[in-house]
């Protein structure tokens, strides 16, 4: 059974037009210590506001940029937050919330509190955008169900890398050289450019109204909320067409090598934006690639080697070095991408990512060097140590594709190696939904799987599915290794026991399966 998005979102005011965040406008956030509500803080404090925020899971990852700026974050949520000590007045102009509170506690005391004292409530996201307005930037937002935080840090790195100083925020730490200080969320820069990574969930990116849009892929997820891939293709669409190209025709950058991407360019078919097509392709010849670029672009009547469409395939793949011969972003020219990821899921990013710094106009030049030079972003693939010989990897991955992808990169990385699976499942809804799935991708493409208990996040319903019932189902499909260890710290420990020397520990997940891979490393280095 799905839910609405109004119902996951219960009590928030909806998503508006930006307008700029008042001088010393005062904010609070609920949920501070999560990594888009910690980047709306960081956002709202350098544009101005005086932020608070409150959060009963900090410290976490992301709350030393908060604390390097000085923020207040009390560890409880407390109706007290929003009044000034002994008077009956509101101590803060706005509340910036996150759904994963309002998904399971629309009335938590603390909502309750502000709507007593007439307190906008909204979603963190909004905050976000009102910084893009405040700064007065081209709003870039980059979709999709995976590889998000990947392509959003990385089109800031490539933007940065040509000094055009962006702003952003990004769901995943980014490297202290790009966030500016301390690796965190959010980036605040005087350029002309404002890159979010824009959410689909229930409505998050409804804030986002970009002049640039980045379509990644379109599959299944959020069963909780999309009861099929059509509604997601439908939610994607939405977003696209709410589209605002400030002056300016806007732009879809897809990436039409992936179905879902595919079936969301075609609906809009009648739009006004521009479509930005591009795809990698197992061509096995150039002449092969130029007729896959003609053939994209003769689909909307451009027969000119403009970045109308943009193909590539990969000509090298070992260790963390692709290189991908590219068609499209130069004319009459082949261009050769090299990048320092790992995996095919990466060089499609990074195609979408060249293609739309070639839409904000960056020379083919920059967009060589900038995406040769990233070197990627927090819990992506991110080696934790190598302690004993044991490669201990970090990664959020928790969805079938995701998973099989950033899998597959890890035999690109480390060739001939024993591949540990481990996850945590990130929701009990998801994992129900998915479960077939997930236990196909896991017994095919690791030679151990262990799997953590459930995180769940914003689940209302814990009976739906267990760590156990995934463990037996890749059983069943022939790896006998797969075990289901307990929690984040038993996790660590049955694998410090396990584990030898030459093995790859992949760590995945989007709750705290982080401290899996950090305690490991712990263990394994005693």
């Amino acid at each position: 059974m799905t839910r609405s998005a109004d119902d996951v979102g219960r009590g928030l005011a909806p998503a508006r037009a930006a307008r700029p965040i008042w001088p010393a406008e005062r904010i609070h956030v609920v949920g501070v210590a999560g990594a888009g509500a910690s980047a709306a803080a960081l956002l709202a404090a350098r544009a101005g506001a005086r932020v608070s925020g409150c959060d009963p899971g900090a410290p976490s990852p992301y709350t030393a940029a908060l604390d390097a700026l000085e923020i207040p974050i009390a560890a409880l949520h407390d109706a007290a937050h929003l009044r000034h000590p002994g008077e009956a007045g509101a101590a803060v102009d706005r509340l910036a919330v996150t759904k994963a509170l309002t998904a399971i506690a629309p009335d938590h005391p603390e909502l309750e509190a502000a709507r007593a004292l007439s307190i906008p409530i909204e979603p963190w996201q909004q905050v976000v955008a009102d910084a893009a307005v405040t700064r007065e930037a081209r709003l870039i937002g980059v979709a999709g169900t995976h590889g998000k935080s990947t392509s959003s840090g990385w089109l800031l790195h490539v933007l940065a890398s040509a000094g055009r100083d962006p702003s952003g925020f990004v769901g995943a730490l980014l490297p202290a050289a790009l966030s500016g200080g301390i690796p965190a969320t959010a980036r605040w820069g005087s350029g002309p450019e404002f890159v979010v990574e824009a959410d689909e969930y229930a409505g998050n990116f409804d804030a986002f109204r970009p002049s640039v849009a980045i379509l990644l892929n379109a599959e299944w997820d959020h069963p909780d909320v999309f009861a099929d891939e059509n509604a997601v293709r439908a939610s994607f669409e939405a977003w696209i067409r709410a589209s605002d190209g400030a002056g300016e025709r806007p732009a879809l950058v897809a990436n039409v090598g992936d179905p879902g991407a595919a079936a969301v360019a075609a609906r809009l078919a009648d739009w006004g934006g521009r479509v930005v097509k591009v795809s990698l392709v197992d061509a096995p010849a150039p002449e092969a690639l130029e007729a896959e670029r003609r053939r994209l672009a003769a689909a909307d009547g451009a027969t000119d080697r403009s970045t109308t469409a943009v193909v590539g395939r990969i000509e090298e793949a070992a260790g963390d070095r692709t290189v991908i011969a590219v068609l499209g972003l130069e004319a009459w020219a082949t261009t050769r991408l090299t990048i320092s990821l790992a995996g095919r899921h990466n060089a499609q990013n990074g195609l979408a990512v060249a293609a739309a710094a070639r839409v904000v106009g960056l020379s083919v030049p920059e967009i060589v060097d900038g995406l040769a030079s990233f070197q990627g972003v927090g819990r992506r693939l991110e080696l934790k140590g190598e302690p004993g010989g044991v490669a201990v990897l970090d990664d959020y991955a928790h969805h079938p594709t995701a998973i099989r992808e950033t899998l597959r990169a890890v035999r690109q990385r480390y060739p001939g190696r024993p591949v540990w699976a481990v996850y945590e499942p990130l929701t009990y809804h998801r994992t129900a939904a998915l479960l077939d799935s997930f236990a196909e991708v896991l017994a095919h493409e690791a030679e151990h799987v262990v799997i953590a208990d459930i995180w769940a996040g914003r689940d209302l319903d814990t009976s739906v599915a267990s760590a156990e019932a995934l463990a037996a189902a890749v059983r069943a499909r022939g790896a006998s290794s797969a075990v289901a260890a307990g929690d984040a710290d038993d996790t660590a420990a049955y694998l410090a026991r396990s584990v030898l020397p030459g093995d790859v520990v992949l760590v995945m997940g989007g709750g705290r399966s982080y401290r899996i891979a950090a305690r490991l490393v712990e263990m394994l280095s005693r």
